[in-house]
């Protein structure tokens, strides 16, 4: 019984070890890559948290599966469960940035256009994944979700005869 305890602990160190190393070469190739693409330092932490999270979850799995606490259908059902809790933590993400693909396809919003929208007129500074920036006339600096931008009404008042081309 000892000898069976100890090749377990044995064989959950180097799997954890595997993973951790694993882990620490992902996050370096991404990390390296995503600086050389100029990524803001705060996304790049986000990044490296996922990252981090991935690798919880499958240490988890790992010592489940390898202590034999559960079948093959157990690690499938709680993957699912797990899956799904992420999928509802990250809705409003995942809105805004299915979103902002919509409005970058469409070319209803650029940078440099003069908009209004919810009673805010400015310039579009910034088009990104997850939100729009928009210097007003003030200079202060509004930040509207691209899903709010998708599901507008918002006026552009620079991009009048792009848009009515498309008409």
């Amino acid at each position: 019984m000892e000898d069976a305890l100890v090749w377990l602990i044995v064989r959950l160190s180097i799997g954890l070890f595997l993973l951790w190393v694993v882990n620490r070469l992902v996050v370096g190739i991404i990390a390296g890559a995503a600086k050389r693409a100029g990524l803001p330092q705060g996304e790049l932490r986000l990044l490296k948290e996922v990252i981090w999270a991935i690798f919880i979850v499958l240490a988890v799995i790992t010592v489940v599966n390898v202590s034999g606490l559960a079948s093959a259908f157990t690690i499938l059902t709680v993957s699912g469960i797990v899956a799904i809790v992420f999928s509802l933590a990250l809705q409003t993400t995942l809105t805004n940035v299915i979103s902002g693909f919509l409005v970058m396809l469409e070319n209803t919003v650029r940078t440099n256009d003069l908009i209004e929208f919810g009673g805010i007129k400015g310039e579009v500074i910034k088009l990104g994944l997850r939100s729009t920036w928009v210097k007003t006339g003030d200079g202060d600096l509004a930040i509207i979700s691209n899903s709010q931008i998708a599901n507008g009404p918002f006026i552009n008042y620079t991009a009048r005869q792009r848009l009515q081309s498309k008409l």
